[in-house]
């Protein structure tokens, strides 16, 4: 009826259902990630060398093409598999059911870290120099 003031009838959403795998549910609140900052304590702070640095990275796209540089270099070197095979020898023993994503990357982040090669740092390392020298920072 046109003209009266009718409520239409929105349907009811169901909530999604939660996922049964738990690493699922815990991958969103993912240990890599830094807390977010409050607004506030943003504003009165000059950014470091650090972050201006990442920002000038990620502006020229180079950061993303220095991720894929390392990882095609850890692939190539067989860093990758070795740290998989670690994952599974770990499921393996502690049970399939009684593990968490946090537990894996607990235990293969000081491997992992440990364990890339000294060749690919340095080569990083020097297109990074590279980069800033030609950003002039």
């Amino acid at each position: 009826m046109p003209g009266t003031n009718t409520v239409k009838h929105i349907p009811r959403v169901k909530p999604p259902k939660r996922c049964r795998f738990r690493a699922f549910r815990i991958m969103k609140h993912s240990v890599n990630r830094p807390p977010t900052p409050d607004a506030a304590e943003d504003q009165g702070k000059e950014p470091t060398l650090q972050e201006i640095i990442n920002i000038k990275l990620i502006e020229s796209g180079e950061k993303e093409r220095l991720m894929e540089l390392l990882r095609e270099r850890l692939i190539d070197c067989g860093w990758k598999d070795e740290m998989k095979a670690l994952c599974r020898a770990y499921i393996k023993k502690k049970g399939r059911n009684n593990v968490t994503v946090d537990d894996l990357v607990h235990l293969i982040t000081p491997k992992g870290r440990a364990s890339v090669p000294d060749s690919i740092k340095a080569e990083l390392l020097q297109r990074i120099r590279t980069f800033l020298m030609s950003a002039a920072l």
